[in-house]
């Protein structure tokens, strides 16, 4: 067992309890040679400030002087771009990649929300790479399972993710993500199901509005909603999916792996009104009646999880109209960050990089 992986309860996916790193600690330097890791230089450099776009250059029709401060680049024909708009966070790593790219870790301070909580971001090598200084790239926002608090597991390397991105652009099988993962709760004391629950932190607010403000801030992105989507876990999955229904003039996709359907955290009592408003179910049948716009859910559920037949059911009543869903069986997966990263391997960063628009270099 693992911080990775539920402990089984019988009543609540979402309510297991996620254990310390002590296992993924043993694995990470166990394997491939015991202390390989600090051969591998994982290590190096942690706690260092990072700057992402560090290669930005000038426009291609204006020369700089020599002695003059580099000038940012404008966007590209594409009048989606949107370029950093600021102010610029700090950020400071927290671990190296075997390709170089690098998994960072700043504080922000919520103006929308109130909260204040950490947020970890990787950039993909093609993010520095000059011929798309002046394109925007996809966001996949990761959201964990567990508590969520005070770390996000989505940026530990040891769970493959930002790997399997990476390998997935070279086989041309995946677009380069940005990926952001914030803290998902405020506490370890309760779940927050991702919402604005009265009286409560609002982490609703802080999902869906400070962490994309946060990223417009610091990177490359797209306007519209063509280039921003989620994935998650457990809890995770669940906010995912709210979020997009909820909010499809913003986000587009969700990669949701065997997470629940309903809110069902225990600070909604006597708030029955507002519980709805955060309910999947009513959020899709409130997009099917509006008739759009189009939003993607991919399902992935282990062979070994359980869980299945609500997704299957949830398909059947709300994949309609301008809500698609797919369900992915992940064979022998078990319901952990490990198996639901091979389940996006084998097809679901496909799936979501079909859905999104990617970045584009210059002159094309």
């Amino acid at each position: 067992m693992n911080q990775y992986q539920d402990e089984p309860q019988p009543k609540r996916s979402r309510r297991r309890i996620w254990i310390g790193a002590v296992v993924a600690l043993a694995l990470l330097l166990g394997a491939g040679g015991g202390f390989a890791a600090w051969k591998l230089d994982w290590f190096s450099g942690n706690g260092e400030a990072v700057s992402f776009g560090k290669t930005t250059p000038p426009p291609a029709t204006q020369k700089a002087e020599p002695s003059a401060p580099p000038t940012p680049a404008q966007p590209s024909g594409d009048p989606d771009v949107l370029m950093p708009t600021g102010p610029k966070s700090d950020f400071k790593q927290t671990t190296k990649l075997d390709d170089g790219t690098i998994i960072a870790k700043t504080r922000l301070a919520g103006a929308k929300s109130g909260f204040e909580g950490d947020v970890w971001v990787w950039a993909p090598k093609e993010y520095d790479d000059p011929k798309y200084a002046k394109s925007g790239f996809p966001v996949l926002i990761a959201l964990p399972g567990g508590n969520g608090f005070p770390a996000n597991y989505w940026s530990d390397r040891s769970l493959g993710l930002q790997k399997a991105i990476s390998e997935g652009v070279k086989a041309g099988t995946s677009l380069p993500f940005i990926v952001i993962m914030p803290v998902l709760n405020p506490d370890n004391k309760f779940y927050y199901d991702g919402s604005d629950i009265p009286g409560q932190a609002k982490m609703g607010t802080w999902i869906a509005e400070d962490v994309p403000d946060f990223t417009k801030a610091n990177f490359r992105t797209y306007k519209s909603r063509d280039g921003w989507a989620f994935m998650g876990s457990s809890s995770g999955a669940f906010v995912g999916m709210k979020t997009v229904l909820q909010h499809p003039d913003k986000f587009k996709a969700v990669i949701a792996s065997g997470g629940e359907l309903v809110p069902d955290s225990p600070l909604w009592k006597g708030h029955q009104a507002e519980m709805d408003a955060n309910n999947p179910e009513k959020l899709a049948k409130k997009l099917i009646d509006a008739k759009g716009p189009e939003v993607y859910i991919n399902f992935q559920i282990g062979t070994k999880e359980s869980g299945k037949g609500g997704m299957t059911k949830f398909q059947q009543q709300f994949g309609q109209g301008p809500v698609k869903i797919t369900i992915r069986d992940i064979q022998n997966g078990e319901h952990n960050g490990w198996h639901y990263v091979r389940g996006m391997k084998e097809g679901s960063l496909e799936w979501i990089s079909r859905v999104l628009k990617g970045p584009k270099p210059d002159g094309v």
